[in-house]
């Protein structure tokens, strides 16, 4: 993959470091989003009946969005100003909230991983736009 733009200045190794866990953040949600409607009614007998609440969902997507921002945006004001990693990160929380809101049950639960997982190869293609500049620089 050849990459064509202007790259900034060097990025901390804290936007690395936030993508990975951005990674695993939008990995996890999309794997819980997939499996919980699965098990639903055996979460509480396992006493995690707590992880089909709609907070922990709601947190889960809350806390990559802030992550996601933070990083994704921060690299693009500060280093390689590539447009695709942005959006596939709204393109991945738009597919979650719609599905969330939208949808019934049985399509949630196919649709909604598939956010968590752009967002996920969001935070990897931002990795490779940025390590791309770091050496280019």
């Amino acid at each position: 993959m050849q990459l064509n733009y202007l790259c900034g200045m060097h990025l901390h190794k804290t936007s690395s470091r936030l993508d990975k866990i951005g990674v695993t953040a939008s990995t996890i949600c999309a794997i819980h989003c997939a499996v919980v409607p699965v098990f639903i009614t055996s979460l509480p007998l396992l006493g995690m009946g707590f992880l089909a609440t709609p907070w922990i969902e709601w947190g889960m997507i809350l806390f990559a969005l802030m992550i996601g921002v933070y990083s994704i945006g921060g690299s693009y004001v500060k280093v390689h100003r590539s447009l695709l990693p942005l959006i596939l990160l709204i393109a991945g929380f738009g597919v979650i909230v719609l599905g969330h809101l939208f949808l019934n049950t049985g399509t949630e639960r196919y649709v909604v991983p598939l956010g968590g997982l752009l967002i996920a190869i969001a935070h990897v293609v931002n990795q490779r736009y940025v390590g791309a500049c770091s050496h280019e620089s």
